[in-house]
């Protein structure tokens, strides 16, 4: 195992002997050269060399970690390698990325790319499927009629749906009729019946009435089966040469359903930083008193059953959950609650059983039945869970939270504290398997992430290599740290958001800040907009898409925001010039997960901070400061208003797992540096 941050040149070692070109890496790079030249690029050494590296990983059937800086041509660094090894030998390759957005980009422009350059090297042309959860498809059942209609389209049992962002645009000025009702005429004309087709897109509510899960679906029994937008795409999938999914399929995977992905012997993680988060929040069950009155609703609308028991239960439930404090259960679940779970356990045995008994007699309401049979065994498999003892053997991690937007009453969280050994066990083992992001070597080497990601625990030999970035950062940015700043407590001081404004002032705009709360990024947009002319876009006042595109066409306007906005903004130019961020961004003290995840590595007799916390923080300074430079003739600042990057034990770690940023303490330096380069745009 290694874990060294090879650069492209990092040969070392004495002259001797030239060896001779491996045939397989020279066909790899003949065919990245054509598709670099069909897309008017020229050669990069760091993606020729993630090319190599790749192809041997593929050869060996090991695993390996690429830090690719933006700007490198990750994707085709992967895709030229793993499709030259699927036509060679026949090995399925998945390809997993982050969103649904990224995993389209792939498909529709740099996979068929590197199929076409891969074709005209080897000449044999690669296969490539898309695949998706089974609710992303269109069901032309349900859109016929064939599923009543469903009043309750959210779900309290898995966490990853209350997280899933609602489709937004068009779609939220018409009415959900007007949406059904367009939906159902494109279930007539459409090929794929794919959501993202679909333009402009619907709500959340809309596309539930259209949809099932794959638990819903009849199977063999629905008579529109042998045209099943969801069954096509799996089809497809289990022949190609190349699948392209995303990281909520491997959470699924990993979580115990290997079966939603086809047989496959290479795995390609894209945007692996994210995947363990992923892989955790489809891991995440919750319940509440509101989702067992939603289930029982559900079983007696749709299967006529009684449902009196689960309601009571419910009010167990409920009331069991209201003498408990919003925060974790450190020590398991307590006796009342353990004990409203068993009740609520035999009254969702007595539904279900109920349930089938009534679909011997309404044979003909399949798709109803299968709603309320679905919902039961949902709340099961929550139920069955939260008593499975999970929380005191420590593999999961419980806490009560009460809604802050809405009147629900209060619910039960759980959440794996560890994941990577169903990473380990269910996506990597017995694969080769390569894992890429720009942010993956945290301090300086990429043992933490290992750690996070399985590739420590398993036999399978692993290497780290950083293949560079084409950016020269220490001559296209600073990394300004205001030491002078007092450390940040609650809430934002007065004294930061002074340099906010100093800092944005000389710099005339092209601000970017990211802040640790609403509250601080509210403040701050508060001061801006007091203090000085500029257009400031605050995140919450539109739909993010619509604010960070006004922020890139104005290049002198302002954007301020929380989480959102420190992965996956692609402003490059003048626009963003200069990236604020309010403080280290630590987990929550009170965060359940991460102070379970850290007592854990502790109780193992390492650093919890270090591996929990700090790991965190790295991860998002690094994808946050990464949005300053986006192309080589970016200039600009990246301010960290906390001193603990400086003054801290822990600040070397954090600075080194960022861009490399020429750094200072120099205010004046810095603003002379902003003000120049308004100067130099007008």
């Amino acid at each position: 195992m290694s874990d060294r941050a090879a650069g492209p040149a990092d040969d070392g070692g004495a002259e001797g002997p030239a060896e001779s070109p491996d045939p397989a890496e020279l066909t790899v790079l003949t065919a990245l050269a054509h598709a670099v030249d069909a897309m008017g690029g020229s050669p990069r050494a760091g993606q020729e060399e993630m090319a190599r590296r790749v192809c041997r990983a593929l050869a060996d059937g090991t695993h390996l970690m690429v830090q690719a800086g933006t700007g490198t041509g990750k994707s085709l660094g992967y895709l030229v390698p793993v499709l030259a090894r699927a036509v060679e030998t026949g090995e399925r390759a998945v390809v997993s990325t982050a969103t649904l957005a990224l995993q389209r980009q792939i498909l529709t422009k740099d996979a068929p790319l590197a199929a076409d350059a891969v074709q005209e090297a080897t000449g044999r042309t690669p296969s490539i499927a898309l695949l998706k959860g089974w609710q992303n498809y269109l069901c032309r059942h349900r859109a016929a009629g064939g599923y009543p209609e469903d009043d309750a389209v959210d779900s309290l049992f898995s966490a990853a749906d209350a997280l899933t962002p609602a489709r937004l645009g068009r779609a939220a000025s018409t009415s959900l009729a007007e949406q059904v009702l367009r939906l159902r005429e494109w279930a007539s004309t459409t090929s794929t019946g794919d959501r993202d087709d679909l333009v402009p897109g619907v709500t959340d509510r809309a596309w539930a009435q259209v949809s099932v899960s794959r638990a819903e679906c009849l199977g063999a029994s629905c008579p529109f089966h042998d045209d099943c937008f969801p069954e096509r795409a799996r089809a497809a999938a289990g022949e190609a040469d190349l699948v392209i999914t995303n990281h909520a399929m491997l959470g699924i995977a990993a979580a115990g359903n290997p079966n939603v992905l086809p047989e496959h012997g290479i795995v390609i993680i894209d945007e692996a930083h994210e995947l363990a988060d992923r892989v955790r929040s489809q891991g995440t069950v919750g319940l509440s008193a509101a989702a067992v009155m939603r289930v029982a609703a559900t079983a007696r609308k749709h299967a006529g059953v009684i449902a009196a028991d689960l309601e009571s239960s419910g009010q167990a439930l409920q009331l069991a959950l209201a003498d408990l404090p919003d925060g974790r259960l450190e020590a398991g679940l307590p006796q009342a609650l353990h004990d409203s779970l068993i009740t609520l356990d035999e009254a969702a045995r007595q539904a279900a059983g109920d349930i089938r008994e009534a679909a011997k007699a309404r044979s003909g309401d399949a798709g109803a039945i299968a709603l309320a049979r679905t919902a039961v065994a949902d709340l099961l498999d929550a139920v069955e869970r939260m008593t499975s003892g999970s929380v005191e053997a420590r593999r999961d991690v419980a806490w009560i939270e009460r809604p802050r937007m809405s009147a629900d009453p209060p619910r039960l969280l759980l959440a794996p504290i560890d994941v990577a050994g169903s990473v380990a066990d269910s996506l990597l083992e017995g694969r080769a398997a390569v894992l890429t992001s720009a942010t993956l070597a945290l301090g300086g080497g990429f043992d933490p992430m290992a750690r996070a990601l399985g590739l420590a625990l398993g036999a399978t030999a692993w290497d780290g290599i950083d293949v560079g970035t084409p950016f020269d950062y220490a001559r296209q940015g600073i990394l300004y740290t205001p030491t002078h700043l007092p450390r940040p407590q609650m809430g934002i001081s007065e004294a930061a958001l002074d340099e906010v404004l100093a800092l944005t002032e000389a710099s005339g705009g092209g601000m970017l800040g990211l802040f640790s709360s609403r509250r601080a990024a509210e403040e701050a947009a508060s001061v801006l907009r007091g203090a000085t002319g500029l257009t400031v876009y605050a995140q919450g006042e539109d739909q993010l898409p619509t604010l960070v595109r006004a922020f890139a066409e104005d290049e002198d306007s302002c954007l301020v925001g929380t989480l959102s906005l420190w992965q996956g903004v692609d402003v490059p130019g003048r626009a963003c010039r200069l990236v604020i961020i309010d403080r280290i961004p630590f987990p929550r003290p009170d965060d359940p997960v991460a102070n379970a995840r850290a007592e854990a590595v502790s109780a193992a007799g390492g650093n919890g901070f270090m591996s929990v916390s700090a790991t965190h923080a790295a991860l998002l300074l690094a994808q946050g400061a990464g949005r300053l430079v986006r192309r080589s003739d970016d200039r600009g600042v990246v301010a960290v208003l906390d001193p603990r990057l400086r003054r801290a034990r822990y600040g070397a770690f954090l600075a080194r797992s960022m861009p490399g940023l020429w750094p200072t303490t120099e205010r004046e330096v810095v603003l002379g540096a902003l003000r120049r380069l308004a100067a130099a745009g007008h």
